[in-house]
């Protein structure tokens, strides 16, 4: 845990009491502060009291004597409106902060110079983010992981020299960190997203922005810039004096570092030397994986990484759980868990990464369904579809992909399963990107890929992949 000392023998009021609220009321408590706890659910209030803090309902209580609200990524902090604990903080004169920005509060007071990594982007800033935190495992670096990728960052412990924070942030967490200051910031890809939260795509590129504007001094930013906002964002900040390492996975660049023939080079001043060779990791198949794998590489050269520590451990990397996880192979038969593809775009990169899919598709359906996956659908030998979304996509399929509908995932596994094996191709692919959200039968995405991953270890005959 990382004490709090920045708030000691103040009022802090914290809502949300989720995991990072809860490890905030904890790290304030450590270090000196009165927390009021609260929250909307009354199990959440009763966690919390349970835990020894005093909890409130906000509305009832005086603002006056609160320092802080830290609030949960979760309520809107602008869009579609403010939240109401954000409306009664202003009324008050309270500013409202995120746990991250705790965070940052602690490493300036303590160890400014502490190598503190934190990455943001649309796609693939949970890949970059464990590999990264891989690669610095492998360099021998102290490594603490986590943010928006799971651990609670008040959790992890404190910042100090020759410890690395390697910090996963949403758009949500950018705009509850006003003191952000990464010594290195990577800004992966900009697309549209969380219109709802941020009002137009011009404001969510703006929040996004941020992480690498505000690099510290002698740091380094990172941006990918194959799409128009990331190119914008690398050359204003580096108008205004910031280092910048720009990123293609399209182009070559005469300056930078650029993917090309499965090979990352790093450019400058017309020259250019090899990085690594991420050709044949399994891990790391697609192009978007070579972005991520681009920026994780551009990230370790600036912490001191490089030569055969970074390519072993660009090889070793075992991939990220529900994305794109090769969970076992029968026979010449790959299973592939991609379980967290929950729209269209993102099963798009697991389609696009393999040849022969036996794909499972179907749930909880978004809107636009998969009607932008056409262009993939010549790689699809049979869908099987589930949930909700069945007969949606079946309809979309129609006569261009056969298909059948599976209704639940154990069918469609046992029924791809046997059917890529009867189909007598190479490197058939068992194939789970739902393209959907799980809620229709699982409480989330990790819950839906555990129970993909279990399923196919009990079809008997298959060898994890490890």
């Amino acid at each position: 845990m990382i004490p709090v000392t920045s708030f000691a023998g103040k009022t802090v009021a914290v809502f949300g009491l989720g995991g990072s609220g809860l490890a905030s009321c904890h790290a304030l408590k450590a270090g000196g502060a009165e927390v009021i706890a609260s929250d909307d659910g009354a199990d959440r209030m009763a966690e919390a009291a349970k835990a020894g803090f005093v909890t409130a309902d906000l509305r009832t209580v005086s603002w006056q004597n609160f320092a802080a609200l830290v609030l949960t990524p979760g309520a809107p902090l602008t869009h579609p409106a403010p939240h109401w604990t954000v409306l009664a903080a202003r009324e008050a004169g309270v500013e409202v902060i995120g746990d991250i920005e705790l965070f940052c509060r602690e490493r300036r007071r303590h160890a400014p110079d502490a190598p503190f990594v934190a990455i943001t982007g649309t796609n693939g800033k949970s890949t970059t983010t464990a590999l990264i935190a891989h690669l610095m495992r492998v360099a021998g670096y102290d490594t603490q992981m986590g943010g928006n990728i799971g651990t609670a960052i008040l959790s992890l412990e404190p910042p100090r020299m020759g410890r690395v924070h390697v910090i996963e942030m949403s758009s949500y967490q950018i705009d509850l960190t006003p003191s952000l200051d990464p010594s290195v910031g990577i800004l992966i890809n900009v697309s549209e997203d969380h219109i709802d939260r941020h009002g137009t795509l011009e404001n969510y590129a703006a929040v996004k922005e941020r992480l690498v504007a505000r690099v510290q001094k002698q740091g380094t930013a990172i941006v990918g810039v194959d799409d128009i906002w990331c190119r914008n964002t690398a050359d204003r900040i580096e108008q205004a004096g910031q280092r910048v390492v720009r990123i293609s996975v399209k182009n070559p660049l005469p300056d930078g570092i650029y993917v090309e023939r499965e090979t990352i080079w790093r450019a400058s001043g017309g020259a250019r030397d090899e990085v690594a060779e991420i050709g044949g990791i399994g891990s790391l198949r697609g192009l978007h994986n070579a972005q991520n794998a681009a920026c994780a590489s551009a990230c370790a050269l600036a912490l001191g990484v490089s030569g055969a520590t970074l390519q072993n451990g660009l090889r070793s990397f075992p991939g990220l759980a529900h994305r794109m996880e090769q969970v076992g192979r029968r026979g010449n038969v790959l299973f592939v868990n991609d379980s967290k593809g929950t729209n269209a775009d993102a099963s798009a990169h697991a389609l696009s990464s393999f040849g022969d899919i036996f794909w499972i598709a179907g749930g909880k359906p978004k809107l636009g369904g998969i009607t932008s996956l056409t262009e993939y659908f010549p790689r699809i030998r049979k869908a099987y579809l589930i949930g909700e979304a069945a007969q949606e996509f079946a309809g979309t399929l129609g006569a261009r992909v056969p298909h059948e509908i599976s209704e639940t995932l154990d069918v469609a596994i046992a029924s791809a399963a046997r059917d890529a094996e009867a189909s007598g191709l190479s490197d058939p692919v068992v194939l789970l990107s739902p393209a959907c959200a799980s809620f229709d039968q699982y409480r989330n995405f990790e819950i839906r890929g555990a129970k993909f991953r279990e399923l196919v270890l009990q079809l008997g005959g298959v060898i994890p992949v490890t």
